[in-house]
C-alpha cells in the first residue's frame, strides 16, 4: 500500500513540476514575442506530445433559434495519458452578444498548453486554429448579434431557414486549409494574437457553461472518443444538443484515422492504482469541476447539492439513480425502502426530461426568439437543481432514520479489590 501511495504522489509531483515549468516558459515566449497578450495564458493542462489534427465532418442542424455552434477539439485526460475528442455542439450563450472564443493547443517550448475557451462580447485568439464552420483561424463568420437576436450566416451554418428567420447569407472565401491542431512548435500553426484579440483578451468572460461542462464530461467516459481508440478519427465527431451522443443529430468524422500516440506515454486506466481510479479528478484538471459520478460513494447517494446540482442544465443530463449496495447482513426493510425510493426517484426523474423535451419541440415550433428561448433553457436548469436538491435530501433522511443504532459498549468486569487470583 505504501508503494502504491508513493507512486500516486510522484506522478503528481511529476505533473505539478511539469505544469510550472511549461507555465514559466509560455509566460517568459508570451512577454518576448510581440502579438502575444499574456492575458492569453489562460493554462488548463499540458502534454508532452501533439493533438491529432481536426477531423472533417458535417455540422448537425441547429437545434433552435439562439443556439451558438461550438467546435469540437481534442482534450486532453491526464488519467489514460490519452487525447480524447470533444465533439462539437449547438449551445446556447450565457447571454445576448456574447460569442465563443474557442480554446486551443500551444507549444510552449517545453510541453503543449492548452488554452481553455471561454464566452465574451468580441472573439479573441484561438491559435489560428482551423475548426470550421466560421471558426477559421481568425474571428467568427458564422453570424453576429443584432439586439438580442443571433442572425445566422447559412453559408457555414445549417440552419432550418423555414423556422429560423433571422439569417443572413455571406460568402467566405476560407484560405486556411490546414487542419493542424496546434499553434507553435515543429509542425505547427504560425499565428500571433492581433491588437484586437489582445483586447478581447482582457474583455468580461465567463467560462463553459453547465452544459458544456457535463458534454466534455460524457465525451471523456467516452471509450470511442478516445484518440488511441478511434486515431484521430471520431465515430461522434458533432451532435446538436450538448450530451446527446446517440439518435438523430450526431454526425461521425468523414476523415481522419492517421494518428497513432506514442507507446511510451504513461500509464493506462488498467494500470493505476485503485486510489488513481477512484479519484476522478486526481492530476486531471481538465476535467469540469463538481462532475462525479453518482455511484462512487459507498452509500450510493449524490453528492450534496451545493456541490453537485449546479453542473447540470437539463434533466436529460443526470444519470439514474440507481439502487446502493447494502450489506447482507443490514435491515431486508431498508433494502426495500431503498429500492422503493430509487424508483420514484427515476420516475420524477423521466417526467422532468419528458416536459423539458416538450418545451424545446414547443419553442421549436413557435420559432420563439433568443431571449424566450434563454428563458426557458433558465428555468430547465431551475427545475433540474431543485429535483436533485430534494432527491439527495430524500435519500439523507433515509439514511438518517435507517442508521442503525450503536449498542452501549459492553462493561469490563471488575474484580473485587482484595480478591485474589489464581
Amino acid at each position: 500500500m505504501r508503494m502504491k501511495n508513493a507512486r500516486l504522489n510522484s506522478g503528481r509531483w511529476k505533473n505539478a513540476i511539469r505544469l510550472a515549468a511549461a507555465a514559466i516558459v509560455l509566460l517568459m515566449g508570451t512577454m518576448a514575442l510581440p502579438g502575444t497578450a499574456s492575458a492569453q495564458v489562460a493554462i488548463g493542462i499540458s502534454v508532452g506530445f501533439a493533438p491529432p489534427e481536426i477531423p472533417v465532418y458535417e455540422q448537425p442542424i441547429c437545434p433552435g433559434d439562439g443556439y451558438i455552434w461550438t467546435p469540437g477539439y481534442w482534450a486532453w485526460d491526464d488519467d489514460d495519458q490519452d487525447y480524447y475528442w470533444v465533439p462539437g455542439t449547438w449551445v446556447l450563450a450565457p447571454e445576448p452578444g456574447f460569442f465563443w472564443t474557442p480554446g486551443w493547443w500551444g507549444w510552449g517550448g517545453t510541453a503543449f498548453i492548452f488554452h481553455e475557451g471561454y464566452w465574451g462580447p468580441h472573439i479573441g485568439f484561438y491559435g489560428g486554429i482551423n475548426y470550421g464552420f466560421g471558426y477559421f483561424g481568425r474571428g467568427y463568420e458564422g453570424g453576429r448579434w443584432e439586439g438580442n437576436r443571433f442572425y445566422y450566416n447559412t453559408t457555414v451554418n445549417r440552419v432550418n431557414t423555414t423556422i429560423i428567420h433571422n439569417t443572413y447569407n455571406t460568402t467566405i472565401v476560407n484560405r486556411n486549409e490546414t487542419r493542424v491542431s496546434y499553434n507553435g512548435g515543429s509542425g505547427g500553426i504560425n499565428e500571433r494574437a492581433t491588437r484586437e484579440e489582445e483586447t478581447a483578451a482582457r474583455d468580461r468572460h465567463v467560462a463553459m457553461v453547465g452544459a458544456q461542462q457535463e458534454h466534455v464530461q460524457a465525451a471523456r467516459s467516452n471509450r470511442e472518443l478516445r484518440a488511441s481508440e478511434n486515431h484521430g478519427r471520431p465515430p461522434i465527431a458533432a451532435t446538436a444538443r450538448p450530451g446527446s451522443f446517440s439518435g438523430g443529430g450526431v454526425v461521425a468524422a468523414r476523415s481522419g484515422g492517421n494518428y497513432n500516440p506514442p507507446a511510451n506515454r504513461g500509464p493506462r486506466n488498467d494500470e493505476r492504482t485503485n486510489a488513481e481510479r477512484n479519484n476522478p479528478r486526481a492530476n486531471n484538471p481538465n476535467r469540469p469541476p463538481n462532475a462525479t459520478n453518482r455511484t462512487q460513494n459507498s452509500s450510493n447517494r449524490p453528492p450534496n447539492a451545493d456541490n453537485r446540482a449546479e453542473t447540470y442544465s437539463h434533466s436529460r443530463e443526470v444519470p439514474q439513480h440507481s439502487a446502493p449496495q447494502v450489506d447482507a447482513n443490514a435491515n431486508r426493510k431498508y433494502q426495500q425502502e431503498q429500492d422503493k425510493l430509487i424508483q420514484k426517484q427515476n420516475q420524477e426523474h423521466q417526467k422532468l426530461i419528458q416536459q423539458q423535451e416538450r418545451d424545446h419541440q414547443r419553442i421549436d415550433q413557435q420559432r420563439a426568439n433568443g431571449a424566450k428561448t434563454q428563458q426557458t433553457e433558465q428555468r430547465h436548469q431551475q427545475q433540474t437543481q431543485q429535483m436533485e436538491q430534494r432527491h439527495t435530501q430524500q435519500q439523507q433522511k433515509m439514511e438518517q432514520r435507517q442508521q442503525p443504532r450503536q449498542a452501549p459498549p459492553p462493561q469490563s468486569e471488575k474484580k473485587p479489590p482484595n480478591e485474589k487470583h489464581p
